[in-house]
C-alpha cells in the first residue's frame, strides 16, 4: 500500500484494460454500488451480485478498508463450527474490471460505503477516473417509496448535466435529507468536469427490507439505456416474475393488505394522470403511511407458515 494512497492497483489487470482501449479514446463506464446508506429492496446489491455472477471480471483496484471502515459498527462475518472458527469474511471496497455480455469492458466499484475519509476517498477515485479514462460514472441503489408493486417501476435520476437525464418524472418537491457518499461523489465529479449520474429505483415501502429482484431488473435496464452496456438482464427475468407472483399471492391472501395496496394504486394512478403536480403526495386523499403499510405487510408475512 502506497503511504500516500488509499488503494493498490493490479498492474496486470490495468495493462489488460489499457490494451483493450488501445488509445481509441472510447474510455470506460464506472458503475458504483456501495452498501451502507440506503438500498431499498437490496436493489443495488442485487445488481452487483448479478454482474459478478454472470459476467467475467478481474480485480483492478483494492482499497484500504482499515482506513475507511468502522469495523466495530459494521463487523465482518465469522464462521464458527463445533469448537473452532473456520472462516472469516473481511470487508472490502474494490473496483473490478468487468466485461459485458458483448465483451465490452467497464468498471464496477463495489463493497461498503466508507465510514471515514470521504474526501480522501473521492480524491483517490478522481485519480483513478483520470488514469483509466472513465467517461461516465453511474451510481445505483433503491429508495423506499409509497408506490404499489403492481404498477411500472419508476426511477429518479440525478446527474451532473441536465442532458444526461433523458427520462425523469418529478416525484418530489424540494427536500433536505441525510447525504450518502454517492451524493458527494457525484458533486465532486461534476466540479471536475466529469459526467456522473445516479439511478435510484423506487421500491414499494412494504418490500424495502426484502430482496426485490424486479427493482434490480429496472436498474439494469436503465443502466443499459444510459451507457450502451450489455449486461445479461434476461437472466433475472424469471426470478423477477416469480417475486412479483409471490407478492401478489400474499396480497390476495389478506384483505387488509389488499386494501392498503389498492389505496397506493389509486394514488399512483391519480399521480400519473396528473403529472403537473409538484410531487406524488400533492392533492392526494388521506392514505396510510408507508410505515403502517410495511408493519401490516410484515405482520401478515410473519403469520404465514413455511412453504410446503
Amino acid at each position: 500500500m502506497n503511504d500516500e494512497r488509499l488503494y493498490t492497483v493490479d498492474d496486470e489487470t490495468a495493462s489488460e484494460l489499457a490494451r483493450d482501449l488501445g488509445g481509441s479514446g472510447a474510455g470506460v463506464v464506472l458503475v458504483v454500488v456501495l452498501d451502507g446508506f440506503v438500498d431499498a429492496g437490496n436493489a443495488g446489491d442485487l445488481v452487483a451480485e448479478h454482474l459478478l455472477d454472470e459476467l467475467s471480471h478481474k480485480r483492478l483496484v483494492t482499497f484500504d478498508v482499515d482506513s475507511l471502515v468502522d469495523h466495530r459498527s459494521r463487523r465482518p462475518v465469522a464462521t464458527f463450527e463445533s469448537n473452532a472458527f473456520t472462516g472469516y469474511t473481511p470487508h472490502e471496497i474494490a473496483i473490478d474490471l468487468v466485461r459485458g455480455a458483448d465483451g465490452v469492458p467497464f468498471l464496477l466499484l463495489h463493497g461498503l460505503e466508507p465510514d471515514y475519509r470521504w474526501e480522501r476517498f473521492t480524491t483517490s477515485l478522481l485519480e483513478l477516473v483520470r488514469r483509466f479514462d472513465v467517461t461516465t460514472t453511474v451510481t445505483l441503489h433503491g429508495i423506499p417509496m409509497a408506490v404499489p408493486h403492481s404498477r411500472p417501476t419508476s426511477v429518479t435520476t440525478t446527474a451532473t448535466r441536465s442532458d444526461l437525464v433523458t427520462e425523469n418524472q418529478s416525484w418530489f418537491g424540494t427536500v433536505r435529507i441525510p447525504a450518502g457518499y454517492p451524493v458527494l461523489l457525484e458533486r465532486r465529479l461534476g466540479e471536475n468536469g466529469r459526467d456522473a449520474m445516479t439511478l435510484a429505483v423506487h421500491v414499494p415501502h412494504y418490500l424495502s427490507q426484502s430482496r426485490y429482484v424486479p427493482a434490480a431488473v429496472t436498474l439494469l435496464e436503465r443502466l443499459q439505456q444510459a451507457t450502451g452496456l450489455v449486461l445479461g438482464v434476461a437472466a433475472l427475468a424469471e426470478p423477477a416474475a416469480e417475486a412479483l407472483d409471490e407478492v401478489a399471492r400474499k396480497v390476495e391472501e389478506s384483505a387488509d393488505v389488499a386494501a392498503l395496496v389498492s389505496a397506493l394504486e389509486q394514488q399512483y394512478d391519480a399521480f400519473t394522470a396528473n403529472q403537473d403536480r409538484e410531487n406524488l403526495l400533492a392533492g392526494a386523499a388521506p392514505l396510510p403511511s408507508g410505515d403502517e403499510i410495511a408493519a401490516e405487510f410484515e405482520q401478515f408475512l410473519s403469520q404465514q407458515g413455511p412453504e410446503q
